[in-house]
């Protein structure tokens, strides 16, 4: 079972393409780092903003996969330099 999330955040306090790429390196190296997920960038690279993250679990069963995408979102939503916006989930 695959399971993906793509979490779209609001980062209000950056004001150039270097301080957002901090926060999100950041958030994106813990939930590598923690949880058995793989974890990318995925949209608005180029805007000071927005950013749109992927984190994808792959596991024989959905609910295995799902927990531990759960745990990033659980991470995720802790950071309080930003603010999740959109929430898609998918399973294949």
């Amino acid at each position: 079972m695959i399971v993906s999330y793509e979490c779209t955040f609001f980062i209000p306090a950056v004001h150039s393409l270097k301080a957002k790429r901090s926060i999100v390196q950041r958030m994106v190296q813990r939930a590598r780092q923690r949880y058995n997920v793989s974890v990318s960038e995925v949209d608005f690279q180029d805007v000071w903003q927005r950013t749109t993250i992927a984190v994808v679990a792959v596991s024989e069963t959905k609910a295995v996969a799902e927990r531990e995408v759960e745990r990033v979102l659980t991470l995720f939503e802790s950071e309080v330099e930003w603010e999740l916006t959109e929430l898609v989930k998918d399973y294949f």
